[in-house]
């Protein structure tokens, strides 16, 4: 996460103020540097939903109760939701990526000198995914000390 204080690869566009909202410049490198991360946890979260996706084949060969079998089918589909936007946000930032490509092929001496847009919009999207991501995983578990 970015303090805006104290974090040199930031730069405002306009004045800091309590009215006007500033539009945070980034470094291409930070912007590179972020998409890379984030593809690396979505590559960790899919690996993990795939984890838990055979704890709940492991649950259903024993146990075929109703109600457990729905509790269940709520997981499962979770977890298929939660890999579809998995791949959503890996399009999103790949596209992202893309554009940065074609910054650094159209403009290869300037690049390092330029201030890019942040990308606050996907951000935003990235910590949602990983907080309601956070949440489910936390349910789970507690469904799986129940139910084991």
């Amino acid at each position: 996460m970015r303090c805006i204080a104290i974090n040199s690869r930031i730069n405002t566009a306009t004045p800091m103020s309590t009215t006007a909202p500033t539009t945070l410049r980034v470094r291409i490198g930070d912007l590179h540097f972020d998409h890379m991360e984030w593809v690396n946890s979505l590559k960790f979260y899919k690996d993990e939903i795939s984890i838990f996706e055979h704890r709940l084949e492991d649950i259903v060969r024993r146990n075929t109760k109703p109600e457990v079998m729905a509790e269940l089918e709520h997981f499962q589909n979770q977890f298929i939701r939660e890999k579809e936007v998995v791949d959503e946000l890996r399009h999103d930032i790949k596209q992202a990526e893309n554009e940065l490509e074609k910054e650094a092929k159209d403009h290869p001496v300037a690049i390092d000198h330029r201030w890019f847009t942040d990308h606050t919009s996907l951000r935003d999207r990235f910590q949602t995914f990983e907080k309601l991501y956070r949440e489910l995983k936390m349910e789970f578990h507690q469904w799986l000390v129940k139910r084991m």
